[in-house]
């Protein structure tokens, strides 16, 4: 069963969208970024759809449902890496994606995440490489 790797980076989630979601993809990313959250207590969440080249309205509502549901667990979701065509594709649909911050790359996206929840990332915040 595919699952989309979330490492953690000090008070954030880090989230990289490799591949083209399908439904039960989407579902699950969404149902385990809010475990993580929890778990964690994560401060903010990062996603990276930089390599992703189709969205649809169900992938926008996930988006969207991510950040809703991280606020309300205090945590800001940011979405980086958008393309272009995906940006016009979102508006063409009417999508808004409310409550998601979105940032031209990762760094930007990292210095959103600090702005917005006032933290930091150390080195020593990452997660080490299991030899699993």
């Amino acid at each position: 069963m595919d699952r989309i790797p979330i490492l953690k980076m000090g008070q954030y989630l880090l989230v990289t969208i490799q591949v083209d979601l399908y439904d039960r993809l989407a579902l699950d990313l969404e149902s385990d970024l809010i475990s993580h959250i929890t778990q964690t207590n994560a401060r903010g969440v990062l996603i990276d759809i930089s390599a992703v080249s189709i969205v649809d309205s169900f992938m926008g509502r996930i988006l969207s449902n991510i950040a809703g549901m991280a606020r309300i667990l205090d945590a800001a979701t940011v979405v980086v890496g958008m393309q272009p065509a995906v940006a016009i594709t979102l508006v063409e649909l009417g999508l808004s994606l409310t409550g998601v911050h979105t940032a031209l790359n990762v760094e930007r996206g990292i210095e959103l995440l600090r702005t917005k929840t006032g933290g930091t990332i150390e080195p020593s915040d990452y997660d080490e490489p299991s030899d699993d």
